[in-house]
């Protein structure tokens, strides 16, 4: 066998511990969600995953497999999503939720700016935490962090704080919306737009059922979108506010429409194209159930190696501050979005 055949097969063999571990989880929560309807597998997934990290961190051969889980296995999940979907559909209640989108994303980043000076946090910490909670977590924080020269401690009590937030939301939106009496719509609209990640976006909304994860998922992609003039904003305001003179470390990277580009994540185009292939009907109607149930399971897989990737002491380190503007955010852009869906006749 020739090396470059022994690489992919080598490759594989580090991350089958990893998905292992997820897949097996993944199917307890799956069983669980059968018995447990509201509570569902996605949530099921999660807090195994929380349960059994805390007892026994996984060790170096179980990594690879588990971020892989985490992040590909849900970009995959989303991809899926949309082979149910018109292009007619996405474009609906993508313009549709854009009131209510623009809406908290300006709510939350102005109250991370006031609520975050009130506290006491570090402008960069702020900064982070507010574009990770009003666009989509630790994606938004990567792309914000060189904009602002934040350093690696910054950005990681950033995503510890997004990460409990995204979790919590998990397990607390479905009971709020069922409390509430959402739609399907609604609530995915809810989900879309209070959520932060785009993987408790999905868990919560799979949670509710099947039309909030249609409707979420739409929502959570467009404003993903919103990380590009987010990003060029600050870049030109840290341009504005930088002096000639300062230290090369806090002049904001240069930008061209092929690193803008980049900015829009794999999935989501993949996303737009699997509902663009249904939207011809070359994916058979008797399919679709088939999909969605794949879609399921892939997602409590994700969320069952997010919970075992689960770094509850980062949640100590990152101290009581950023936990409480964190925490301040999360309540302001929920009340902001079923606020606005109020006014908006979404609700």
């Amino acid at each position: 066998m020739t090396e470059a055949a022994v690489r992919p097969l080598d490759r594989a063999g580090r991350l089958l511990p990893g998905l292992a571990l997820a897949t097996g989880i993944a199917l307890v929560a799956t069983v669980i969600g059968r018995f447990l309807p509201v509570v569902g597998a996605p949530v099921s997934g999660v807090l195994i995953g929380v349960v059994i990290g805390t007892i026994r961190r996984p060790g170096a051969v179980f990594r690879p497999g588990i971020s892989t889980a985490s992040k590909t296995v849900l970009q995959c999940s989303v991809v899926l999503l949309g082979a149910q979907l018109s292009l007619l559909q996405v474009a609906r209640v993508g313009v549709a939720s854009l009131p209510v989108m623009l809406g908290t994303l300006v709510v939350c980043l102005l109250a991370a700016w006031g609520i975050g000076r009130a506290l006491g946090v570090v402008g960069n910490l702020r900064t982070l935490i507010g574009v990770g909670t009003g666009i989509c977590g630790a994606s938004a924080i990567a792309a914000v962090s060189p904009v602002i020269a934040a350093v690696s401690i910054e950005v990681a009590y950033a995503v510890s704080t997004i990460f409990l937030f995204n979790v919590a939301a998990v397990v607390v939106f479905p009971v709020v919306g069922h409390a509430l009496g959402m739609s399907q719509h609604a609530f995915g609209l809810f989900a879309g737009t209070a959520v932060n990640d785009t993987s408790s976006v999905v868990a919560a909304a799979s949670t509710y059922g099947a039309g909030a994860a249609d409707s979420a998922v739409v929502v959570k992609l467009v404003r993903t979108l919103m990380i590009i003039p987010v990003v060029l904003g600050l870049a030109w305001f840290v341009g504005r506010r930088s002096d000639p003179t300062t230290a090369p470390m806090t002049t904001p990277p240069r930008w061209s429409p092929r690193r803008v580009t980049r900015l829009v994540p794999w999935f989501l185009i993949g996303f737009v194209l699997a509902a663009a292939v249904n939207s011809t009907g070359l994916v058979p109607g008797p399919a679709h159930p088939v999909i969605a149930a794949v879609a399921a399971f892939l997602i409590t897989v994700a969320l069952s190696a997010i919970g075992l990737s689960t770094d509850l002491a980062g949640f100590r380190r990152a101290g009581f501050r950023p936990l409480l503007l964190g925490g301040a955010l999360w309540v302001v852009v929920s009340l902001s979005s079923l606020g606005l869906q109020a006014l908006t006749g979404s609700l």
